[in-house]
C-alpha cells in the first residue's frame, strides 16, 4: 500500500511540473487491461511449464482463475457506464472454449488487443522466435474472431517493433516506470507508442485518480491507465470491493467530465487513429501555408 502511494504522489508531481509536449482536443481517458492467461484450463494444458513466463509467485492455472472471475465484473462495470478498454488476451486462448470472451462483444467497441501467445517476453525472442509468435497470435485470434490492431507486450518487454509493423498492428503500449510514465503519444515508425500514465493496483486512490484526470483534462493530455485483474485481490469479494471503492466513482466522475465536454474516452486504437489523424490534418495545413 505505501508504495502505490509513493508512486501516485510522484506520478501526480511529476504531471503537475513536466512542461506537456502535446495538446489534444480535450482530455482523454485510456484504460487497458492485460489479461495475462484468461483460463485456468490453459494452467492444465501447459502442466506448469509456462508458470514463470506469466507470474513469479502465482501459477498460470490460479491467475487463469481469478481472471475468469474477475473478468465478468470489470467487463460488466464498464459496460454499464459505456466506458471502451483494451483488453489484451493470449492467443493460446484458442485452444480452450472460453464464453466469456462474449462479454468483449456487445453494444460498448472494446478494443481486443494480443498479448503473446504463451506470454513470454519478447525482449528474450530471437526476430524468427518473434515471427512465429506472431504467426501464432494471428492465427489464434483470427480462431478467436478478432483481427487485433493494438498490441501489449507481455511484462511490458518491447522489442521487434518492426515485425509488428509488418503484421498490421497500428499501435503499442510502451515500457513505463516511474521515469517513463507519460500523458503522451508519440509515433514510432508507422506505430504510436500510447505511452502508459500510471499503473492501478489494490493500493490506487480515488482521490489520485480524481486529479490525475482533472490535470489530462485541463492540459488536453491522454491518461492512459492499465493493470491486470490479480491486482485487486485472488477473491470475488476482494475484487468487487476495489470495483465499489475505486472504479465505480472514478468512472462516475469521469463520466460527469465526459457529459460537460472535456473528455473523451478512448482505447488504445481509437487513440492511435484519431493520434494519426490529427497528424495527416497538421502536415496538410503546413503544406498549404
Amino acid at each position: 500500500m505505501m508504495r502505490s502511494f509513493f508512486s501516485q504522489l510522484f506520478h501526480f508531481l511529476a504531471f503537475s511540473i513536466r512542461r506537456p509536449k502535446m495538446k489534444l482536443e480535450n482530455g482523454v481517458l485510456v484504460i487497458s487491461i492485460d489479461v495475462d492467461v484468461g483460463s485456468r484450463q490453459l494452467g492444465v494444458i501447459n502442466r506448469g511449464e509456462n508458470d514463470l513466463n506469466v507470474n513469479l509467485l502465482l501459477s498460470e492455472y490460479h491467475v487463469g482463475e481469478i481472471e475468469e472471475m474477475a473478468m465478468p465484473l470489470f467487463a460488466e462495470t464498464l459496460n454499464d457506464f459505456e466506458i471502451p478498454a483494451t483488453f489484451a488476451i493470449r492467443g493460446q486462448l484458442a485452444e480452450v472454449d472460453d464464453p466469456k470472451l462474449g462479454l468483449l462483444r456487445g453494444s460498448v467497441k472494446h478494443d481486443i488487443a494480443a498479448h503473446g501467445y504463451y506470454h513470454k517476453e519478447f525482449t528474450n525472442l530471437s526476430r524468427s522466435e518473434a515471427k512465429m509468435e506472431l504467426r501464432m497470435i494471428s492465427e489464434g485470434m483470427k480462431k478467436l474472431g478478432f483481427n487485433p490492431r493494438s498490441f501489449v507486450f507481455p511484462r511490458n518487454s518491447v522489442a521487434h517493433l518492426d515485425l509488428l509493423e509488418s503484421e498490421g498492428y497500428k499501435c503499442y503500449r510502451g515500457h513505463g516506470d516511474f521515469l517513463k510514465d507519460r500523458m503522451f503519444i508519440e509515433k514510432r515508425g508507422e506505430l504510436c507508442n500510447i505511452c502508459p500514465s500510471l499503473y492501478l493496483d489494490g493500493g490506487t486512490s480515488f482521490v489520485f485518480l480524481k486529479k490525475f484526470l482533472d490535470i489530462s483534462i485541463a492540459r488536453k493530455l491522454p491518461f492512459h491507465v492499465w493493470f491486470h485483474f490479480w491486482n485487486f485481490g485472488e477473491t470475488k469479494e476482494e475484487i468487487q470491493r476495489s470495483i465499489k471503492k475505486v472504479f465505480l466513482p472514478f468512472f462516475s466522475y469521469a463520466k460527469r467530465k465526459e457529459r460537460s465536454g472535456v473528455l473523451r474516452f478512448e482505447t488504445m486504437l481509437s487513440a492511435a487513429l484519431k493520434f494519426e489523424s490529427s497528424l495527416r490534418m497538421d502536415a496538410s495545413l503546413s503544406r498549404r501555408a
